[in-house]
């Protein structure tokens, strides 16, 4: 069969999808089954499932099938636009109810003119040496201190990342991650041009011979981790992996994105306190403070910061004059370490309220995170039951959105458990598990 025919067979199938005729969940017939209804070979069956893979239309569970995927309508870029549901599960920026009060004490006075037009000035990518002095105490933990003059800034985390990946990740190259990670590194290493190789993980996190295993097969320019609240899976890589791992890493010359956004939440220090010069730290006041006020911080070897500086300035992510003049407020006078403590202690409070309602549910998480990740009963499929739940105005997340090889993820949701309000979680934890206990036949049957 030549190309235009087993397009034009991927086209029909995506059309099929675009008019609802499938819908999200729905299960395309095996392969082999497919190619006896068509007349045509497996292989070429095998081509157009292929290609609606590659379009994100499809997904493949493994041992269970292809099905039709839920981000289909969405597109490639609404994971990071919030849809206005009544219960959001979906996405995790953790808001206070008291928090707008305590920013706007501690930014009040930034609306005077001689503070406005300083922060209204032209920012650079090292900010100045009173940002980044109170930024190195902000982001200090236990065991690990960063020096100032270590620090570049970008406009939020994202960019961080995308800045540290472009320095040291060239055009072509390959980063390893963990094998279900933070899903915007995709998109990131499509617009550079890079490859991501999956990295096989365990209960304690990414495994050192799988870091081994992907550089023998071809050379790792970097990888990317999230030792402390891994997303999606909750965990925090222990003592003895973290010094496996580094031994690796540190032995194959390869550097260490480290992604740390969720840190505060956790006792441990990053990976850089026993690596300084392999890691690559980057950080974010999104979470700990406001969605909408943000600051990147990234903090990187001394002989990698240069190169780290020109990728912020390329790739324009240098952050605005009036983000740093609103952070150094709100690091300086204790707001944002404030702020970082009240949300551990919500974190607690969410997933003591999650394991309650989901009891009896296979779920992973770590008792201080805002996210946990739920193991579907056999009855359910993952892009079902995100669609089962929006019909409730329930929104999930599904596995695949984190899965970096394309196709196929395990059974699973990440839910996040941040946006609602406390009643608002207790309800729609509760709709949950009444879905997750109905068969999903009975469930579509009832609708």
């Amino acid at each position: 069969m030549s190309k235009s025919e087993y397009l034009k067979l991927a086209d029909e199938i995506a059309a099929e999808i675009a008019d609802g005729t499938l819908k999200p969940g729905d299960r395309l017939p095996p392969q082999r089954h497919f190619a006896d209804r068509r007349k045509i070979a497996v292989s070429t069956a095998s081509r157009v499932y292929t290609e609606l893979l590659r379009r994100g239309l499809v997904v493949g569970e493994v041992g269970r099938g292809t099905f039709v995927s839920g981000e289909a309508k969405r597109g490639v870029a609404a994971p990071g636009e919030p849809r206005g549901v009544r219960i959001d599960l979906e996405f995790n920026y953790p808001i206070l109810p008291d928090q707008t009060a305590l920013i706007a004490r501690s930014l009040s006075g930034l609306e005077k003119a001689a503070e406005l037009t300083a922060a209204l000035g032209q920012a650079t990518s090292g900010g100045t040496p009173a940002i980044r002095s109170v930024s190195a105490g902000f982001l200090s933990q236990d065991g690990w201190s960063p020096s100032p003059d270590q620090l570049v800034f970008t406009g939020n985390g994202r960019q961080s990342i995308a800045a540290a990946v472009a320095a040291v990740v060239p055009t072509g190259g390959r980063c390893g991650v963990e094998a279900l990670t933070y899903p915007f590194i995709k998109g990131i290493a499509a617009r550079l041009g890079i490859s991501l190789v999956p990295l096989a993980m365990d209960e304690g996190g990414v495994r050192p011979d799988a870091v081994q295993k992907a550089h023998r097969e071809a050379n790792l320019s970097a990888i990317y981790l999230q030792p402390a609240i891994q997303n999606p899976l909750g965990m925090t890589m222990n003592a003895a992996r973290r010094e496996d791992l580094l031994r690796v890493v540190e032995k194959l010359g390869i550097p260490v994105i480290e992604d740390n956004v969720y840190g505060f939440l956790d006792d441990e220090p990053p990976l850089a306190a026993l690596a300084p010069d392999s890691c690559i730290v980057i950080d974010s006041l999104s979470k700990k403070v406001a969605p909408g006020l943000t600051l990147g911080f990234i903090v990187p070897p001394r002989g990698l910061r240069e190169s780290v500086m020109a990728s912020v300035r390329s790739g324009g992510w240098t952050a605005s004059g009036f983000a740093f003049a609103a952070a150094q407020r709100l690091m300086s006078d204790g707001t944002a370490t404030e702020l970082a403590r009240l949300k551990r202690l919500e974190a607690c409070a969410r997933q003591k309220l999650a394991v309650d309602r989901l009891t009896g549910f296979d779920i992973q998480t770590n008792g201080r995170c805002f996210h946990l990740w739920l193991t579907l009963p056999a009855h359910w499929r993952s892009q079902a039951l995100v669609a089962a739940a929006a019909r409730r105005d329930i929104a999930l997340t599904p596995s695949t959105t984190f899965a970096v090889s394309s196709g196929h993820a395990p059974n699973a949701v990440r839910l996040a458990l941040a946006a609602p309000t406390m009643d608002q979680l207790d309800s729609g934890l509760s709709a949950l598990a009444g879905i997750l206990n109905a068969h999903e036949d009975y469930f579509d049957s009832t609708e």
